[in-house]
């Protein structure tokens, strides 16, 4: 007769005697199945958690796209405007500047009620500017922001004849001397 010769069959018999038979513990196919269960959830919500993190993200860029846009609408505006609001920005800039270099203990008060006012008129300014984009360039509004800026201009000029006036008050002596 003539001997097998297959490797296959010869491999089958060396490890004969070693093979594992033993027996797996009760129930262990129901929880090998539970355990996939708790995975496919966990994978669920992963899943509606990235879908609902991925609509915030494009939310978030649609609010922050759009307000980028509405300042580019403001930038737009025409050649006039710009130069209009960068000549009187600069004069209402100098003008804080003169203020600020005559901030001494004795006009500090007279600076930080004129500052208040300031921001008031400033926030004034921010509505006009609002308006100017929704709205387009009209006359109107053209008109609102000139005179917002010269309002500011004269009050800042009126602070500092102030600030002249006290530092005045102050050097000089209103007494005779006998």
């Amino acid at each position: 007769m003539k001997k097998n010769t297959d490797p296959l069959e010869n491999i089958f018999e060396r490890f004969e005697n070693q093979w594992d038979i033993k027996e797996l513990p009760a129930k262990h196919n129901e929880r090998f199945i539970e355990k996939q269960k708790m995975r496919n959830r966990t994978t669920k919500r992963w899943y509606s958690l990235s879908i609902a993190a991925s609509i915030v993200i494009i939310l978030g860029l649609f609010v922050f796209l759009n307000q980028e846009q509405s300042k580019q609408n403001f930038k737009l505006a025409s050649v006039e405007t710009q130069k209009t609001d960068s000549v009187f920005t600069a004069m209402v800039q100098h003008e804080l500047a003169q203020i600020n270099e005559r901030k001494s203990p004795l006009n500090e008060k007279i600076i930080a009620d004129a500052l208040v006012q300031m921001k008031q008129m400033d926030a004034d300014y921010e509505k006009i500017k609002q308006e100017l984009v929704e709205n387009g360039e009209n006359k109107q509004i053209i008109y609102a922001m000139i005179h917002n800026f010269k309002t500011r201009i004269e009050f800042l000029e009126n602070v500092l004849e102030q600030l002249k006036n006290t530092e005045k008050l102050n050097t000089t002596s209103h007494e005779k001397t006998i």
